[in-house]
């Protein structure tokens, strides 16, 4: 029986079968949104459910696929997880594609039955692409279909474990009438792939759209149906891409992955901090490398400052770094080190694209300063993270142990970091230095 085509306000919950710009419950203009009614009268009665006890729920681990990506097994929390469902957003071009059937080719020969589903391309582009990748071509099965319904019908037949839909935004479902992309449509279509997986256990991975703002377009429900949504993130003139996790229900959020884009698709990048970290063989004044944090990862990175007269009114530009932190950290070094930009231009730069969001680099950023400031370059083998507060004092950071270690393992000798982070067991080949104020802090500059 075909259903029947409603349209609810989202602000007080009246429906009917006529779209209208005014909602006749509440006379609210443009809140009405289609949808499916629910004609509970045809339907067989459901049987009632009973809550169960917490300590009686089976707490067995989840069963997790590795992708044979270990970038993007680290991002996932350790693989796929069945059952899951996991949204891949990102700019046009950016590799979600490439890298989706990348893993679907590497889990060919290990799970039994993948199925890559495109949206936006023909089976022929798709098979172009695998061969360029050098996926095995009796190893994916492809699928050229928009409609769900279809869809299901074959997940149903052929029970594949994972699945591929390229792209969310193109699929539709015949139970409501708006064009594929609409909001109505992203979201029921994405509520009957999520059903789906819940009840066979299959594993789902979603391209998502992004607008010009970065987010992934349709109804931001989307984002709370699915398990895991990661972002795929690069500069526009870089071959690197930073897969990041924004959410993961089976594994710890913000972790991050770096690929790197090659003719034949995208490989791993297992030692990020050295591709940061690729320095001239010059000091220069102004440069400083400090570690940051990113999930459960230390990774080095190089803080550039450069100060100059200002022309006209003074300007404070960051790429990398929050532009209100800046100006908070100089305010500091006025006030607790004595040391002014009044009427000088700052400019700060973290580099190799990397937007630093926790404040372990505050000290780095003011020792870059003082080091522009100074015409003085800083000792390559120094490395220097810490939190500083309004007061002037130097506060500790989550992970210095781990921070530690990072820097030992890429040849830095010292170390400038709070006194509360100083470990009680150093590693091997790296001095510590604690402080505690800004200004003693920068005697080491």
């Amino acid at each position: 029986m075909k259903q029947r085509i409603v349209y609810v306000c989202t602000r007080c919950g009246a429906s009917t079968r006529q779209w209208r710009g005014q909602c006749p419950g509440c006379g609210v203009w443009n809140t009405l949104e289609e949808g499916v009614e629910n004609r509970s009268a045809s339907r067989p009665r459901i049987p009632l459910v009973q809550p169960i006890a917490a300590s009686n729920v089976d707490l067995a681990p989840d069963v997790r696929v590795e992708t044979k990506s270990p970038e993007l097994d680290r991002v996932l929390g350790g693989g796929l997880v069945a059952g899951a469902i996991v949204l891949v957003g990102g700019e046009p071009g950016i590799g979600k594609s490439t890298l989706l059937l990348q893993v679907l080719g590497n889990l060919s020969g290990t799970v039994p039955g993948v199925l890559y589903v495109t949206g936006e391309e023909s089976i022929h582009q798709v098979a172009l692409r695998a061969q360029r990748l050098g996926v095995a071509a009796d190893s994916v099965r492809l699928l050229a279909e928009t409609r769900v319904e279809s869809i299901l019908e074959v997940l149903e037949r052929e029970t594949p474990r994972i699945v591929v839909i390229d792209s969310i935004q193109t699929m539709f479902t015949e139970a409501l009438q708006s064009a594929p992309g609409s909001v109505a449509q992203v979201r029921e279509s994405a509520a009957c792939l999520v059903r789906h997986a819940k009840n066979h256990a299959v594993s789902v991975l979603l391209v998502g759209h992004v607008t010009k703002d970065g987010a992934i377009a349709g109804p931001r429900v989307l984002e709370h149906m699915v398990d895991t949504v990661l972002y795929f993130e690069s500069e526009a003139d870089r071959r690197f891409r930073v897969i990041r996790a924004v959410k993961n229900r089976f594994g710890a959020a913000n972790e991050l992955g770096l690929f790197a884009m090659t003719g034949k698709g995208l490989r791993e990048v297992r030692n990020p901090s050295a591709i940061f970290l690729a320095r001239g063989a010059e000091d220069v004044a102004g440069s400083v490398v400090t570690v940051v944090r990113e999930g459960s990862r230390p990774l080095l990175v190089e803080i550039q400052a450069l100060v100059d007269d200002a022309s006209g009114p003074p300007r404070r530009l960051t790429v990398g770094i929050d532009q209100g932190r800046l100006n908070m950290l100089l305010a500091v070094l006025h006030r607790h080190a004595g040391i002014s930009t009044q009427g000088l231009d700052v400019y700060a730069n973290v580099v190799g694209g990397v937007r630093i969001a926790e404040t372990s680099a505050d000290l780095a950023v003011l020792a870059a300063v003082r080091s522009t400031l100074a015409t003085r370059p800083v000792d390559r083998g120094l490395l220097v993270f810490g939190e500083v507060g309004l007061a002037g004092e130097i506060r500790p950071v989550p992970g210095g142990e781990e921070r530690l270690r990072e820097g030992a393992k890429h040849g830095f000798s010292r170390a400038l970091v709070p006194v509360a982070n100083i470990p009680r067991c150093t590693p091997s080949g790296i001095e510590v230095l604690g402080v505690d104020r800004v200004d003693r802090a920068l005697d080491f500059i």
